[in-house]
């Protein structure tokens, strides 16, 4: 049976409310998130993502509505915040400009022992997290700013596994990194994600991404949720998208126009790998 474990009921946000500068950031959102899943969240510039995923950890409070953490409202007067942080982890877009210790284990160090937990537990969360992230033993000592692009950005990670949340949010982890680099991140967090059980929130802009890795898709427009269907729903949905300033993955307009063309395929192929096995399908037939 699944878990329910995080749900935002009717959540608004108001930018400068009472003003004439008042303006909805995002307007009654409504979902629910299991544990374990992988979730993509998309949307055009300005639609409301990044203020949405602040709401997650509560960075940001609510304007009105409710938002339920394992069955708890985080705005109750006895919930603690600060336990909410450490369960719901954010990594931020280029989270390597949040790095500033002399080494790299030491960066990691930092939030387990925010948390109050003794020495001990401390270097065997900071361990583990790094190992998590393909960081190798050599490099501990390390200055985190030798590292390249990639490995900065996995420390940074690394620092947010050691609070060992129960979700993982991402915003744009492989911007400006290079192919490699955005394949091995995410490989990592995909691998993390089936080992682990954790529940991941890819925030990005990139449509290939998410339907590689995500179970479902949320897609925010004007500040508001339009979809939460499944991958495959959502990008079946693609004229849809379009008219909000999105697309669907290539592999799906590669599908349409060989449909449209006669072909024997279904359009339900959202990845390299499954198209390759339906144009062989259809090849065979042919």
């Amino acid at each position: 049976m699944k878990t329910l474990q995080l749900i935002f009921d009717k959540v608004n946000y108001i930018y400068s409310p009472g003003t004439a500068f008042a303006r909805h950031a995002i307007k009654d959102v409504t979902f629910s998130i299991n544990q374990g899943e992988f979730i993509g969240l998309i949307g055009h510039t300005g639609s409301g993502k990044s203020t949405l995923i602040q709401h997650m950890n509560g960075l940001v409070k609510a304007t009105s509505g409710h938002i339920y953490f394992n069955g708890q409202d985080i705005d109750d007067k006895d919930y603690k915040l600060k336990t909410l942080r450490s369960k719901v982890g954010l990594v931020f877009q280029y989270p390597e400009h949040q790095l500033f210790e002399t080494t790299i284990f030491k960066d990691v160090l930092f939030g387990p022992t925010n948390l109050g937990l003794d020495k001990l537990e401390c270097e065997l969360r900071a361990f583990e997290a790094l190992k998590m992230v393909g960081i190798s033993d050599d490099l501990l000592d390390a200055s985190p700013f030798e590292l390249s692009g990639g490995q900065k950005r996995r420390v940074a990670i690394a620092g947010v596994l050691a609070m060992r949340p129960e979700v993982l949010i991402l915003d744009e982890p492989t911007a400006g990194l290079d192919p490699k680099g955005r394949d091995d991140i995410l490989e990592q967090i995909n691998k993390l994600h089936k080992e682990s059980g954790i529940t991941v929130i890819l925030v990005t802009h990139s449509m290939e991404d998410v339907a590689n890795y995500a179970d479902r898709l949320f897609v925010m427009n004007k500040g508001e949720l339009v979809f939460q269907h499944s991958t495959k729903e959502v990008f079946s949905r693609y004229k849809e998208l379009e008219e909000m300033y999105l697309a669907a993955p290539q592999v799906t307009y590669v599908m349409n126009a060989m449909k449209n063309s006669g072909y024997t395929v279904t359009t339900e192929a959202t990845t390299v790998l499954e198209a390759k096995e339906e144009i062989l399908k259809a090849w065979r037939l042919s």
